[in-house]
């Protein structure tokens, strides 16, 4: 049997703010930013002190090892990122350096764009190894379990201190509005999701949201809106997160839980965006925001991962 391995896809993040224009041209594939862009996710980074989604997500690949050892499946998970070190090509010449001949890939952004997630998997595919690649798994159910087991004591400690059941949030990062057209959309009159042929991040990000709202039936509402629009020219995905915010303080609403079910760890849209930026925002609307433990290093979450990688093996097997 040809030797395997299972390879994890991250985003990627600099080790430090003196890194930032050189990871900031990796993101934008060498398009340049304006100097003020640059600058301000320098001061983003620098108040937050660190991003540490690498960290993170080595730790997430060595509890997915162990959960596939428990299952009497040793074998080696790898991390890979897309925008920084270990860039994807320098791990995967390491795997076919480690005797790798295939390997079960899977993004951790659980909602599949397209756009994006075709960047990761063309770059795996690049360096010729044999793949099995999982692009989406926003419907999985212990993705939602993971997320619900973190809701769930924030919102009862909320609704408890609040003297009521509390609303939640659900937020998942916003794309620029073209990356979701469709390809058959005719010049100047672009089809959106959705749609047949329609890129499918919009909608698997709310089913994601779905899956979580109902594991806790006591929330009495929730909303779904996109975080962290971008700096690049043309409208990104809507609704806001502060469009949100300014109508559930409009309704008379006091307090919520806002929990990012677009990503699987901290990093700086969750420490930034949510923790300083957008809780200043709901301050400022007398709307007190908090927001659960990110998944982290998970157990529930390193056994969706663990479930998915048993999947792909299969198939590589079966293929």
């Amino acid at each position: 049997m040809p030797e395997q391995a299972v390879l994890l896809l991250a985003h990627g993040t600099p080790e430090t703010v003196a890194q930032i224009p050189d990871y900031l041209r990796n993101v934008t594939s060498g398009r340049p930013l304006p100097p003020a862009v640059i600058e301000e996710i320098e001061r983003r980074y620098t108040l937050i002190g660190h991003s540490p989604l690498t960290e993170i997500t080595i730790e997430q690949a060595r509890l997915v090892e162990e959960e596939l050892s428990a299952s009497g499946q040793p074998i080696r998970v790898y991390v890979g990122m897309r925008n920084w070190r270990p860039y994807i090509p320098d791990v995967v010449r390491q795997m076919r350096a480690d005797g790798v001949q295939e390997a079960a890939v899977i993004c951790l952004a659980p909602q599949n764009s397209r756009t994006s997630v075709g960047l990761y998997r063309r770059a795996v595919e690049a360096e010729g190894l044999r793949i099995d690649f999982t692009g989406g798994w926003a419907d999985h159910p212990l993705l939602a379990d993971a997320f619900a087991e973190r809701l769930r004591p924030a919102w009862n400690k909320l609704s408890a201190e609040t003297g009521a059941p509390v609303p939640v949030l659900f937020t998942a990062h916003s794309v620029p509005c073209r990356t979701i057209q469709t390809p058959t959309a005719s010049e100047g009159q672009p089809r959106l999701w959705p749609g047949q042929g329609a890129d499918p991040y919009a909608e698997e990000a709310k089913r994601t949201a779905a899956m979580v709202a109902a594991l806790l039936p006591g929330i009495p509402q929730w909303w779904f809106a996109f975080q962290s629009q971008g700096a690049s020219g043309g409208p990104w995905i809507g609704p806001t997160v502060e469009e949100t915010l300014q109508a559930a303080a409009a309704a008379g609403v006091k307090a919520l839980i806002l929990q990012p079910i677009g990503f699987l760890c901290d990093h700086v849209e969750i420490l930034y965006d949510v923790d300083i930026l957008f809780r200043e925002f709901a301050a400022k609307l007398n709307l007190r925001l908090e927001r659960p433990e990110s998944l982290n290093a998970s157990r529930t979450l390193a056994s969706a991962v663990a479930d998915l990688a048993r999947q792909g093996l299969a198939r590589l097997n079966n293929g």
